[in-house]
């Protein structure tokens, strides 16, 4: 595959180009959690042994709880990024595929290496039912858009007649629950739902994500990802966070989220979408802040398709806050 996107990220590469050590910066390029959770203990056995079928099954039956999916166990995955490689395999090329865009770029990266002729499409109502495989990502990437559940589920009914997948790409959906597809994938077999679990929890390093569609397709996925996919301490660590009580992690999320949107409302910046993990900036200046803050040793993500916008992912505590603030302020002052 060619033409690589840049996604949130590359401390290190920052530090190279405008200076300073990883550690010396403040990385509010990713929409990750920014205040994990304690890691649990992982059982020394954990570390010695494969990933056999009974902590791959406590995983599964953990994320079936949290994820509300009903009979169906979801099918761990390491990271949404690996499933999304697998994509092309589930429909014929000779089929058109669609994606609610502007969005997360490496669907429409994957598709179109792999022989797909890929439609970008604004709006649910734009998508051509003859197309064999459709992405739509809600809570969307970057923009926040949000589609509700029952507009959803008819377009997925739409599709069936026609014999095309439903991708509903939940990754940034955790902080929203009642508007997750998990539960109705039992009652829709071209309904295929990607969690993370990174993002949420704020151990992107895991790389860890799920699979939750219809048993046939699950079965698909896992022969094509292989044996032990997922390393035993991802899945460990999985189970006991997935099996505690979520609500911690929201309210301190909400209250992340807050501080943020508040240092961006003080510094005068529009914020045109987000989620609970992100704000989107739209500002004509959005890549001289963007240098400017790299400057302040302050990574945001710029986007080479919408030149105006900047993604700010929450900063971790009242010390970041007033150093991005303080950042700001010198660019407002400029």
């Amino acid at each position: 595959m060619s033409g690589r996107i840049a996604h949130g990220g590359g401390i290190g590469a920052a530090a190279a180009l405008y200076g300073g050590q990883p550690g010396d910066w403040l990385d509010l390029s990713t929409g990750l959690n920014p205040c994990p959770p304690a890691l649990p203990a992982i059982p020394d056995r954990i570390w010695h042994r494969l990933p056999d079928h009974d902590l791959l099954n406590e995983t599964r039956h953990a994320a079936r709880a949290f994820y509300g999916s009903g009979h169906i166990l979801p099918l761990p995955a390491p990271g949404t990024q690996s499933v999304i490689q697998l994509l092309p395999r589930l429909a014929d090329t000779e089929r058109r595929a669609a994606i609610l865009s502007p969005t997360y770029g490496e669907y429409g990266r994957v598709l179109s290496a792999n022989g797909f002729t890929v439609d970008a499409v604004a709006t649910l109502d734009d998508v051509e039912l003859r197309s064999g495989l459709v992405v739509v990502v809600n809570p969307n990437n970057p923009t926040g858009r949000l589609h509700a559940p029952g507009d959803l589920l008819s377009l997925a009914d739409r599709l069936t007649g026609q014999g095309g997948f439903l991708v509903v790409d939940e990754a940034f959906g955790d902080c929203t629950p009642e508007t997750s597809l998990a539960g109705a994938v039992s009652t829709r077999p071209n309904l295929i739902v990607f969690r993370s679990f990174g993002k949420f929890f704020g151990l992107a390093g895991l790389r860890l994500g799920f699979v939750i569609a219809a048993d046939d397709i699950l079965e698909r996925f896992a022969d094509w990802l292989g044996p032990w996919a997922v390393s035993g301490p991802a899945l460990s660590v999985a189970t006991d966070l997935l099996s505690a009580d979520p609500q911690p992690l929201r309210r301190n999320i909400a209250e992340r989220r807050a501080a943020l949107g508040q240092v961006l409302a003080d510094a005068g910046l529009k914020v045109e979408g987000g989620t609970s993990l992100f704000a989107l900036v739209n500002d004509p200046r959005a890549a001289e802040l963007h240098t400017h803050l790299c400057h302040a040793q302050i990574l945001t993500r710029k986007f080479d398709y919408a030149l105006t916008w900047l993604r700010f992912g929450l900063t971790p505590d009242t010390a970041s806050d007033e150093r991005l603030a303080a950042a700001l302020a010198m660019w407002s002052g400029r």
